[in-house]
């Protein structure tokens, strides 16, 4: 009896990868001595893998090349010194994004597994795991947002006469003044004028005292944003319905877009994440050809170095490669493990870093020439112009279209290639957050269509949730998710904790040796090692601190006024931003607490890998793309004990199920 007991109890020597629950992914039940008369469960479904050579490194590219190198890239560039932003920018590129990149997606394919269940390579860094699914999660929530408002820019460009290009639709008010005028205006400031027969005083850009509000600022504020409606954060008012519509339209979209896994991912993102370049050509074609354009690059490109200087500068650089790398959200992970084991990601990684970078200096190139084109047309100088964000793709480049011939055409490919931009970045993160929350319950979500039908329960949360952000009012939720849930010091604090975890405590030669195994050949690693070790953890908890110094509360900037949230704002906020980061002590802490023994005995269980040899994740959980065509053949006939009954090995007990596990 004592020995039953001793033996059902696993030793901390005998504790294995089994325990962790991602792993309870078997192909049949292996039943024990006292299951014989269980009948076997059905097999579960394949876990999946990229079909094509291409899949991998479009849905890298689809899913980091997004808005952000549209409308956050260039908008930084020209105001940190121009052509003298890329230096900083590439230096922290160098020494903080690309190694973690690599990390990430090397992590996934070695383990198969998704954000959460890939830290089974050491386990006390699980909640880094747990971290990126609540970030990602939280993302999704409020990205789509962006989607519904490029659908309906887009359904709005489909006539003669843009809308936000005159005054005479029922949203604007008695102010409103189009573009001509306001360029009129502005160039006879402190005088009198005639315009159709009716004389005006202009004074400090006022006419007869009021000051007016741009055609495309009105359809913004009071079409799509109805924002005129809310009094605040506390005052959501009432749902927008037309937005309502686009928003449930971007979910279906997503939906099918991921409902059969990397089957239908790897399909659209051949169209989502190459099409929007043939967009972006056709669009660079017009816009350098525009009067003004010129200005506009110089504006952009030319270099000030004594930007460099200023620490808030660096700063940018950092915060930029971290987002526009999407660096810390667990999605890396999970789109390389449905990679095959020996796939070469160390040359995709290659490429996606230099396409990412790239489209980020190349789409500077067309917003810019756009820029200078609006300065010149309205004579105001181009910093006044050019905006970031949202106030960039919603507002000064529709602006900038509406004065071009044949505005509608170019404004339907604009926001067509938004759309197309945001949709393979909230796919993607979507099928990132399924594939850790089916890695984690493998036993329950892989069988018949429970997949498909989890992927839906995902998007319908994500939908209600969005409704809050598409109410008169949503433009201030809206504002404190982007602002905290994953702003750069939940990020930052991912970041630095994975290179510790592989850095300190996993070993950067043992990980390197992984590299070898996938590869076939040997990562010449000395400055991906020092990187791991020590440039990239003090560069991402330098910049940490940095942001917490130099931490503004939110607010909301409407062209009438500034809106200052009101204490609970603010509480919310940074319980968004608190939820994520709390995760990696407190899960941390538990498995230390659960582990038994000495301090040094614990210290070496929770920090050992729990990984099963290669050879033996087929047999026993189902991973079939780590076993390739051409590795050493694999029995698959599980042992036999002494009654005749199908055991486990020897050195692996029973899986226990993941709702049993922290």
């Amino acid at each position: 009896m004592e020995k039953e007991t001793k033996y059902s109890k696993v030793s901390r020597d005998e504790e294995d990868i089994p325990r962790m629950p991602n792993y309870d992914a078997r192909p049949t039940t292996i039943a024990t001595a006292g299951d014989v008369d269980k009948p076997a469960q059905p097999k579960l479904n394949e876990r999946g893998t990229w079909s094509g050579k291409l899949d991998f490194v479009l849905a890298l590219i689809g899913f980091s090349v997004g808005l952000g190198n549209v409308w956050r890239f260039p908008y930084l560039c020209y105001k940190n010194g121009g052509g003298a932003f890329l230096i900083p920018y590439f230096l922290c590129l160098l020494l903080g994004g690309i190694p973690l990149v690599i990390m990430e997606v090397a992590m996934g394919q070695y383990t198969s597994q998704g954000g959460i269940t890939c830290w089974a390579i050491c386990p006390i860094f699980k909640g880094i795991g747990v971290a990126s699914i609540v970030i990602i999660q939280f993302l999704n929530y409020y990205y789509n947002i962006i989607l519904a408002w490029a659908i309906f820019y887009m359904f709005k460009s489909f006539t003669q006469v843009l809308p936000w290009s005159h005054c005479d639709n029922s949203w604007n008010t008695a102010h409103c003044a189009n573009f001509t005028f306001i360029a009129d205006v502005r160039k006879q400031n402190n005088s009198q004028i005639e315009i159709d027969g009716m004389n005006y005083t202009i004074v400090d850009g006022k006419v007869n005292g009021t000051k007016l509000v741009p055609a495309v600022i009105e359809f913004w504020e009071r079409k799509v944003l109805k924002i005129h409606l809310s009094d605040g954060f506390n005052d959501l008012a009432g749902l927008n319905w037309e937005m309502v519509g686009c928003l449930f339209l971007a979910w279906v979209i997503i939906y099918f877009c991921i409902w059969k896994g990397v089957k239908s991912t790897g399909k659209v993102v051949y169209f989502t994440a190459t099409f929007p370049y043939v967009l972006l050509t056709i669009l660079m074609i017009r816009a350098v050809t525009l009067e003004g354009a010129r200005e506009g690059l110089i504006f952009y490109l030319k270099p000030n170095m004594t930007r460099l200087e200023d620490s808030q500068v660096w700063m940018d650089a950092a915060t930029q490669v971290f987002f526009s790398y999407s660096i810390g959200l667990g999605t890396w992970c999970a789109l390389s493990s449905f990679n095959k084991f020996h796939h070469n990601f160390w040359r995709d990684c290659i490429i996606f870093i230099g396409v990412n970078s790239g489209t980020s200096i190349y789409a500077g190139i067309v917003i810019f020439s756009v820029i200078g084109f609006m300065s010149v047309t309205q004579g105001v100088p181009i910093d006044e112009v050019a905006r970031s964000g949202p106030g960039l793709a919603f507002v000064a480049y529709p602006e900038g279209i509406a004065q071009m011939p044949v505005a509608p055409l170019w404004s339907v490919m604009f926001f067509f290639m938004v759309l197309l931009l945001g949709i393979d970045s909230q796919f993607v993160g979507v099928e990132g957050l399924v594939t850790a929350i089916v890695d984690l319950f493998p036993n329950y979500l892989r069988r018949g269509y429970r997949k498909e039908l989890f992927i839906l329960g995902v998007c319908i949360w994500s939908f209600c949730i969005g409704l809050t952000m598409v109410s008169y009012g949503g433009m201030y939720v809206f504002q404190l998710f982007d602002y905290y849930s994953a702003s750069g010091s939940a990020l930052l604090w991912i970041a630095f904790f994975e290179a510790i975890a592989i850095g300190w405590v996993y070993g950067p030669n043992n990980f390197l040796d992984h590299f070898e195994e996938m590869l076939g050949f040997r990562v010449k690693g000395y400055w991906i090692r020092i990187c791991w070790v020590f440039c990239t953890p003090a560069f991402a908890i330098a910049i940490f601190l940095f942001s917490l110094i130099k931490y503004t509360p939110l607010e909301y900037t409407s062209f009438h006024e500034t809106y200052t949230y009101p204490t609970g704002g603010y509480v919310f906020g940074w319980m968004l931003a608190i939820t994520s980061m709390l995760m990696v002590p407190i899960i941390a802490g538990i498995q230390f607490y659960q582990a038994e023994g000495t301090f040094y005995e614990r210290w070496e269980y929770v920090t050992k890998s729990r990984l099963p040899p290669r050879e033996k994740s087929q047999e026993i959980f189902g991973l079939e793309n780590r076993i390739e065509k051409g590795d050493a053949p694999i029995s698959i006939i599980p042992q036999l004990s002494n009654a005749g009954n199908i055991t486990p090995p020897p050195s692996y007990p029973e899986a226990i199920d993941a709702s049993n596990a922290v």
